[in-house]
């Protein structure tokens, strides 16, 4: 049985992925939590999260479960995460499912908002944190149509400790620039983007899909940054497609 790892984006934890793990039975879903969120302890020091750190627990929690290769779908970090494995687990990946992410590293601007987001986190929580991100995250429609979904995005995020916020953020901060490592993804990939999406736009994410060979692009209608939970169907078919070519 074909194995996916769902790995979850900032600031969110694996309930993220509920409709796709429901939907998908008939391949091993696995969804963990990342080190800092829910039950997953987190290093020491903040200063110690890092993309390479995320993708070693990854690779722990494949061999616990004695899964030699997955199929890694992941949702911007979790993005980022899964470039991480294909430059330094490359034999474990036998597939790549990049949601809502980009491959490109922090400008200095966008450095300058973690810094400014971690501060946030340490003085005002996480609820903070998730009434700051919220209007960047989801598709109008969903925030006119669809207010469980808006609640749901908003709990999730607010349930993430402070110390795994932070830790993530310094891990996104400090993240290489994945660019030059597209073109050297041997593996089928499939690039789901939102329509929507203010943080990593459908424009970027067609280039990016563009540059690595053989790569397959979906568009999202009416998705913001978390197309998984705002249109499950849409992107469950688009799963579903690519994990029965595979299997």
């Amino acid at each position: 049985m074909t194995a996916v790892l769902f790995i979850h984006g900032f600031p969110f934890d694996h309930a993220m992925w509920r409709h796709q793990v429901t939907a998908l039975s008939r391949w091993q879903s696995i969804a963990p939590d990342l080190p800092g969120v829910g039950e997953t302890r987190g290093p020491e020091s903040t200063d110690e999260y890092s993309v390479a750190l995320y993708a070693a627990d990854l690779v722990a929690v494949l061999d616990r479960l004695k899964v030699e290769q997955a199929v890694i779908c992941g949702l911007s970090m979790g993005g980022y995460i899964a470039f991480e494995l294909l430059r330094s687990h490359a034999q474990r990946v036998r597939g790549a499912i990049l949601c809502n992410t980009k491959a490109a590293a922090d400008t200095p601007e966008a450095k300058r908002d973690r810094d400014a987001m971690a501060m946030l986190a340490k003085q005002s929580g996480s609820s903070a944190i998730a009434e700051a991100l919220l209007p960047k995250l989801l598709a109008r429609a969903t925030f006119e149509r669809r207010p469980e979904i808006v609640s749901e995005v908003r709990g999730m995020m607010t349930r993430v400790p402070v110390p795994g916020i932070v830790g993530a953020l310094h891990a996104l901060r400090e993240r290489s620039d994945s660019t030059p490592l597209l073109k050297t993804i041997h593996v089928p990939v499939l690039v789901i983007a939102g329509e929507e999406d203010q943080i990593a736009p459908a424009a970027g994410m067609r280039e990016m899909a563009d540059a690595i060979p053989g790569a397959r692009f979906v568009l999202i209608p009416e998705a913001g940054h978390v197309a998984p939970l705002e249109r499950p169907d849409a992107v469950n078919t688009a799963i579903g497609d690519f994990l029965r070519k595979l299997s």
